[in-house]
């Protein structure tokens, strides 16, 4: 695809576009959480106040998960220049990414990487589940090893399919056509290209694979 006329996004409107992205990531468990407030309030049943009280108790766990996912995802997560703990990742990637339809298989070593790499993983994880929307296994590679590390993430599951738009989105001559919907893969690719690396999928039987390695 070619690219898109147009300015890429300056600091202020790329802020503004990772912010609706993260509402947008939130606004589901954070409305479970008044539903069931409402459910809890206008009941006297003990079986609606039961369900109440157990859907609250879900989507209070599924927001904090999300906002810790987030916070190293998308955020800083540090000062410049920091590491983070490759074990503290995958305890974030399983608690926003595992659920009863998907799971995570993480083959990566227990080290400590530059901030913007670890952010670079969890946001191919971001991509990758967006493949299987009916769930399967997201399986997470070194590509190299120590501080020059890549990845690569297969999604594994029943009709597994590049998600719409994602590779134009991922495409940083396309910028001036990024919204809130593709920021996400926008800032992916950022992210890839001040690490050296880009990212790249690939579509096989039943699984897209994402892959940020060396070009």
């Amino acid at each position: 695809m070619s690219g898109t006329s147009g300015p890429a996004p300056d600091a202020l409107d790329l802020a503004a576009l990772m912010c609706s992205r993260v509402c947008h990531d939130l606004i589901n468990p954070v409305g479970a959480i008044v539903n069931g407030l409402e459910v809890f309030d206008s009941s006297n049943k003990e079986d609606d106040r039961q369900f109440a009280l157990d859907l609250i108790r879900k989507s209070a766990l599924s927001t904090s998960a999300r906002l810790q996912f987030c916070r190293i995802a998308y955020g800083a997560a540090g000062s410049a220049g920091a590491q983070i703990d490759l074990g503290e990742a995958q305890k974030m990637a399983r608690g926003h990414l595992e659920d009863d339809k998907t799971k995570l298989t993480w083959n990566l070593p227990h080290i400590l990487l530059a901030k913007n790499r670890v952010k670079l993983l969890l946001n191919l994880l971001v991509i990758a589940q967006q493949a299987i929307p009916r769930g399967g296994e997201l399986s997470v590679d070194p590509v190299g090893e120590g501080d020059a590390m890549g990845f690569r993430v297969r999604a594994a599951g029943q009709n597994a399919k590049e998600p719409l738009n994602v590779v134009a989105q991922l495409n940083l001559e396309n910028a001036g056509s990024v919204s809130a919907h593709g920021v996400q893969p926008y800032y992916t690719a950022l992210l890839a290209q001040a690490c050296g690396l880009k990212v790249a999928l690939l579509s096989e039987a039943d699984a897209v694979v994402v892959t940020a390695a060396a070009s």
